[in-house]
């Protein structure tokens, strides 16, 4: 892989991508914000997820068609900071991250540069592909310009919720802050049914309803969240 490198700057009033370390960073009022953002893959909650979250029994991994003998290839196409890919890419998965906001892309340009650096995860992360555009408009160009076959498409659109918690949640704010709410996750969807070639899964909080648009055959509930599934045809080994 190439990384270009991450430049500091201002992002937006209040916020700045900075250098911490050997990490950037986007940072801002602690009181708002929190700590400052970073991607790490190595440490904290990617090494603890990687090594305790459970496999292919997971919600995420079910729901992308992970199985004995099954391993596709999955575009995330809103890839935040690449949590979701980072855990179908340690189960063997090869994942093309498509991310629309610059200073989100340029955290995930870093912490991919910092981990490719490590032995515990640099074969993990050999299997992730960033793209800088915007999946509503660009998918079917941006996934022909990767290495990935798009054969199963993940879609984590921002839902809208209510300022309640202490966190909504501060880095929740920070995202909304950059991207806003995802007023375009049926344009979304749609684009993202004529470029998969297998099936789209789509995460939502449990309770909420569908995306606006063609309903899903299928659906995946855990605790807090829920899988859509789009299924154009079945995944096999």
């Amino acid at each position: 892989m190439s990384f270009v490198s991450a430049r500091s700057g201002q992002v937006s009033d209040g916020l700045e991508l900075l250098r911490e370390g050997d990490a950037l960073v986007l940072a801002g009022d602690p009181a708002r914000y929190g700590k400052p953002l970073r991607v790490d893959f190595a440490e904290g909650r990617a090494a603890h997820r990687r090594r305790f979250g459970g496999g292919r029994g997971q919600l995420i991994a079910r729901a992308c068609g992970l199985a004995a003998g099954v391993t596709p290839s999955v575009v995330d196409a809103t890839a935040g900071l690449g949590r979701d890919a980072f855990v179908l890419a340690s189960l063997g998965a090869e994942v093309l991250l498509i991310e629309r906001v610059a200073a989100i892309h340029a955290l995930l340009e870093d912490g991919l540069a910092r981990a490719a650096d490590d032995p515990e995860v640099a074969a993990i992360v050999a299997r992730m592909h960033l793209a800088h555009g915007d999946a509503t408009r660009e998918l079917a160009s941006l996934v022909a310009a990767s290495p990935v076959a798009p054969q199963v498409i993940h879609l984590d659109p921002m839902f809208p919720h209510r300022e309640k918690s202490a966190l909504v949640k501060k880095e929740m704010r920070l995202f909304r802050e950059l991207a806003g709410d995802d007023d375009d996750a049926p344009r979304l969807l749609e684009a993202a049914l004529d470029v998969a070639t297998h099936r789209v899964v789509v995460k939502r909080p449990r309770k909420a309803p569908p995306i606006e648009g063609r309903a899903p055959q299928h659906a995946i509930e855990g605790k807090t969240s829920r899988y859509d599934l789009y299924v154009h045809r079945s995944l096999k080994a």
